[in-house]
């Protein structure tokens, strides 16, 4: 037993924690869990807990669906706001593996494993950096109808108001008990509309944090009487969620994307790294955007006034928030960075970083030049204008994105043949079930005119 499982289970003891849950992500990025008691704890570490991954979505299909839950005891954490009466509880995120002791393929905390180990071979360590956005709407309605957001404030306004009272500085507080380091928050544009930045950390551990967050955010949401929603764009008229991720490799102590010769400080392998982002950023999109309501966020109702900063062409600039890929200004080489804007905050974190860190790479290995930058509203052009300048768009819907996502050899590659088949045919049935709902709006319209 190595002296991080030790530690584990000396902290339990001496804390008296009766609970322990055992976390992992299917496909989708949905939080599963198993609690055991610490007793069994020790066993767990040798030996794994199994569980059935045919109930899970996309791990195995029924007649191969045993699976053995392994325990990390590097993301053990202590959650003290959660113990009431019955104590203390804590959790560990686990890796899933077959019986034989291989990697599970469909596992995603797997999937972005391989990727960084890839990065690993050529001498990269890989760094993610996201801005979370979401919405704290009164508590319900499940029914469809449109939710009443708790506040009415805008941009980074100090609001106040009777339910969900200092609702962000609880729920960084919370955050921060656990280990996990907030950069700064405030409010969004939207009414009712929440930003909390994470500090940066290595991708798997930022992944981590991120299902974490998620869970953290929408428990203290719950116990001020509000929920939390990281749907991409529950508002017709108002801004979507994103999740702005700020990525970085670094070789050894060196920020690989920074040159001071260069004029925008930028190195080669930053180019190149961005250009492959750009390359490939329609194949990817159905990952980091995957739900059928993310392209409402990405291609919203154009309202008159209104600022669109959605990514929805496939360019980049320096300091234009309209682009894709934005190279954030910064004033040490330890920051140099860029910023995708296009993924929500509602993505699978680990199979997200993985995609983006393959186009990147596959940027890097090829060679790929980067096309000039774009400093104009890429919003405010026509669609002559987009497509004189070469720029793209992104798919256009969840079914047209799978299209795409399909022929992507890169994408396969990186997810692997498993993920890839079981994302694809969830995303088609998805798309499916939606093109057949008939929905409000269609009543609305229909309904006294026809």
């Amino acid at each position: 037993m190595d002296r991080q499982q030790e530690f584990v289970l000396r902290t339990l003891e001496e804390r008296d924690i009766r609970f322990v849950r055992l976390w992992f992500t299917d496909v989708l990025g949905t939080l599963k869990s198993v609690s055991v008691a610490p007793a069994e704890l020790e066993s767990a570490f040798e030996e794994g807990m199994g569980i059935d991954g045919s109930a899970i979505e996309g791990f195995a299909r029924v007649y191969e669906s045993d699976m053995v839950a392994m325990p990390d005891p590097t993301t053990f954490q202590v959650f003290p706001f959660e113990g009431g009466a019955s104590g203390e509880s804590a959790r560990m995120f686990c890796d899933i593996l077959l019986p034989d002791g291989s990697a599970a393929w469909a596992d995603p905390r797997h999937v972005l494993r391989r990727g960084l180990a890839k990065a690993a071979e050529k001498g990269f360590t890989f760094y993610t950096h996201p801005e979370v956005e979401f919405f704290l709407v009164q508590d319900g309605p499940l029914d469809g109808s449109v939710p009443i957001p708790v506040d009415s404030g805008g941009y980074f306004d100090h609001t106040t108001h009777a339910i969900a009272r200092d609702f962000r500085r609880q729920a960084v507080l919370a955050l921060e008990r656990i280990g996990i380091s907030v950069e700064f928050s405030h409010h969004e544009v939207a009414p009712g509309q929440q930003e909390i930045d994470l500090r940066y950390a290595d991708a798997l551990t930022t992944a981590d944090n991120i299902m974490t967050f998620r869970h953290v955010v929408k428990e203290v949401a719950l116990s001020q009487g509000v929920r939390a929603t990281f749907m991409p764009k529950p508002y017709t008229d108002q801004p979507g969620s994103g999740m702005h991720t700020h990525l970085s490799l670094m070789e050894g102590e060196r920020n690989a994307f920074y040159d001071a010769d260069d004029p925008m400080k930028l190195s080669k392998t930053a180019r190149s790294f961005i250009a492959g982002l750009l390359v490939h950023a329609r194949e990817y999109t159905a990952v980091t955007n995957q739900w059928v309501n993310s392209y409402k966020r990405l291609f919203p109702l154009q309202l008159p006034n209104a600022i669109t900063e959605s990514p929805a062409f496939v360019s980049w600039g320096h300091l234009n928030r309209s682009a894709l890929v934005r190279v954030p200004a910064f004033g040490k080489p330890s920051s140099a960075r860029v910023e995708v804007r296009s993924i929500d905050s509602a993505t699978n974190p680990y199979l997200a970083f993985a995609v983006m860190l393959g186009a990147g790479l596959k940027g890097i290995e090829e060679g790929y030049e980067l096309p000039p930058g774009a400093e104009d509203d890429v919003w405010s052009l026509s669609p002559a204008e987009r497509k004189a300048a070469g720029y793209e768009a992104l798919p256009e819907n969840l079914s047209e994105a799978i299209d795409v996502m399909e022929k992507s050899e890169l994408v396969a590659e990186v997810l692997g043949e498993h993920v890839f088949d079981f994302f694809l045919r969830n995303k088609r049935a998805e798309w499916e079930q939606y093109r057949r709902e008939v929905t409000p709006y269609e009543r609305q319209r229909y309904l006294g005119a026809l």
